[in-house]
């Protein structure tokens, strides 16, 4: 009998038949490496129901209860043979049982925290000003480079801008959150807008505006109400990730992106400068031609 991580999960759970769990039994008899990896299953088995259920979280989004359905759909009809292949990918070499499980169990926690101290979700754009409190640990940029963490291209490659969606979204930003908000179409840097959020950070605004680059994860600029004095512009590396941040106008910003993204403190020059265009002309409307 050769074992793969489908029967590892299910013994590890208490899901197989006296028969089958003895058979699996005498495999993890003659082998250390299984053995310890049954132990990190076990290990890794936490209450995640109980402790979502005692969180007021928002409501999981349509669009991105749609999309999830739409890639398990997806899933279902590939054919059997690229089934088999993924499969056979998967069986674990000796040393990889604790990397892939210590992986897993690490993204799990990090998307629950920063969900939860962020309020919102990765993909999902529009009005709802989700209010979570922030454990107050990092400063609200090395909060928002995590949050990017969690991006990838298939993230938001498919999102396509609302217009009236996003007028409202904007609306909504200058009106009830009191950020006088100025969209840049970045295009001529060669990233298209994909969505704006508003989200909150320990009571405060917090706005996300969502970026794809030609090549490489996703570029958030990210901007908060901030009354001190104007600051110039820097640049750090924060939690695997670099961070562009200046102040100017009682606002204070922060372009994100992996260290690879490109050149974003030129970026950020031609933001604070003026030196791109609007994508909301001063009416609330759309400008045509993005997305």
């Amino acid at each position: 009998m050769k074992l793969d991580d489908s029967q590892l999960i299910a013994y590890a759970d208490g899901e197989l038949s006296a028969s089958q769990a003895e058979s699996v039994e005498r495999e993890l008899a003659e082998s250390a490496d299984l053995r310890d990896s049954v132990e990190l299953l076990r290990a890794s088995r936490l209450p995640y129901r109980e402790a979502f259920a005692a969180q007021k979280l928002p409501p999981l989004p349509d669009e991105l209860r749609l999309r999830i359905e739409a890639m398990a759909a997806d899933a279902q009809n590939k054919p059997a043979a690229e089934s088999t292949r993924r499969s056979h990918s998967r069986i674990w070499p000796s040393m990889w049982p604790r990397m892939w499980l210590a992986a897993a169990f690490v993204a799990g926690a990090f998307c629950a925290g920063l969900v939860q101290q962020l309020g919102g979700w990765p993909g999902t754009s529009g009005n709802h000003a989700a209010t979570v409190a922030s454990t107050g640990v990092q400063s609200w940029m090395g909060v928002a480079a995590d949050y990017q963490r969690l991006y990838t291209r298939d993230t938001v490659a498919n999102l396509t801008p609302d217009p009236t969606m996003l007028a409202n979204t904007v609306a909504a930003i200058r009106e009830d959150d009191g950020i006088r908000l100025r969209m840049p179409d970045l295009r001529r840097a060669g990233m298209t807008f994909k969505s704006v959020e508003r989200l909150r950070y320990n009571g405060k605004p917090l706005i996300q505006m969502v970026y794809l680059p030609e090549h490489g994860t996703p570029v958030a600029l990210c901007v908060m109400k901030d009354s001190r004095p104007d600051q110039s512009i820097a640049q750090r590396e924060m939690n695997g990730m670099t961070v562009v941040s200046w102040r100017q106008n009682e606002l204070a910003y922060a372009l994100i992106g992996e260290p690879k993204a490109g050149d974003l403190s030129k970026i950020a020059r031609q933001i604070s400068n003026g030196d791109v265009g609007a994508m909301f002309v001063r009416n609330g409307g759309y400008r045509s031609g993005l997305g």
